[in-house]
């Protein structure tokens, strides 16, 4: 039975975290649970200026909440599941993945530029984006290009964009598109692969709250879930973080599942990618396979180029 008490679901302070957030209030009153938002303020939040692979540490947006959560000041956190840490804080477990939104890359213009006539434009383009996957990813297609930084959340992105003299910047359609501000003219990159379990909704909660995994087990997506189980168990076996150039998707199609992944060099120079097609019921440890093929093929070389500073 629904517990009596509200349950607190603690959230970043962005217009797209509470939006997430809201998302979650909505779904736990559908099944009988009252609850309230709780804002906490991220150190991702608060340092706007330095790359997050600068940043260097896996959890920066995610870290002030797992404190709240071990303190007992919130029962529930909500996250862009691509923020999370692989291997999650001890006492913290996965309560629900929401169904995935889209998982695409989009290039937004300045202005009211038009993109349908985008692979023709001039060369020497100046791109912004603070994401080192995205960055690697363009180099490889568009060396001639320049990748400036650009952090704040999707708003701030968006104003400074328009104030700067790039030619546009790289964002995540979902976030774009779940607090509606995805711009007429953007673009879909479909031959960019997304971040592991991009555009996926994480819930967590402390281990043990049987409350807690009750309530959210009403809205868990077994698909999302297990196709982002792969891709974080790719990301986890190349040890990669916000510093290391990796992409991967999963996607369940026909009773199967279909991988695709790749890992770069950081200037984009060097990339190696592969791609796997399993049943179901034989996906288990797939992100792992799939990532030790790939060192093998390759990816070993680029990884120690990528530790080495090259």
């Amino acid at each position: 039975m629904p517990s009596m008490e509200k349950i607190r679901i603690g959230t970043r302070e962005s217009q797209l975290a509470v939006w997430q957030a809201s998302l979650v209030t909505d779904l736990l009153l559908q099944h009988g649970y009252e609850s309230e938002l709780v804002y906490i303020k991220s150190e991702g939040d608060t340092d706007l200026k330095t790359p997050l692979y600068e940043i260097g540490v896996q959890g920066i947006f995610t870290r002030a909440l797992d404190i709240a959560l071990l303190n007992q000041d919130i029962d529930i956190a909500v996250h862009s599941m691509k923020d999370v840490p692989t291997q999650m804080a001890k006492g913290i477990v996965q309560a629900a993945v929401l169904p995935r939104a889209s998982y695409k890359d989009i290039f937004v213009p300045k202005g009211a530029a038009v993109c349908n006539t985008f692979e023709v434009q001039h060369t020497c383009r100046i791109i912004a984006t603070s994401s080192i996957r995205r960055k690697a990813q363009w180099l490889n297609k568009y060396p001639d290009d320049t990748i400036e930084n650009l952090r704040g959340n999707v708003n701030t992105r968006l104003r400074k964009v328009e104030g700067s003299n790039w030619d546009g910047a790289i964002f995540a359609a979902a976030g774009l598109e779940r607090i509606g501000l995805r711009p007429d003219n953007a673009l879909e990159l479909d031959w960019m692969l997304p971040a592991p379990a991009q555009g996926a909704i994480l819930v967590v909660c402390r281990d043990g709250d049987d409350i807690a995994i009750s309530a959210c087990r009403n809205f868990h997506d077994t698909d999302t879930a297990l196709c982002t189980a792969i891709e974080r168990d790719f990301l986890r076996a190349l040890l990669g973080g916000c510093s290391t150039p990796i992409s991967a998707l999963a996607r369940v199609d026909d009773g199967a599942v279909v991988f695709e992944g790749n890992i770069l060099s950081k200037d984009g120079r060097q990339k190696k990618e592969i791609s796997k097609r399993v049943p179901v019921s034989e996906a288990v440890g797939l992100g792992h396979a799939v990532a030790q093929d790939l060192l093998r093929d390759g990816g070993q070389q680029i990884l120690e180029g990528i530790r080495n500073g090259q």
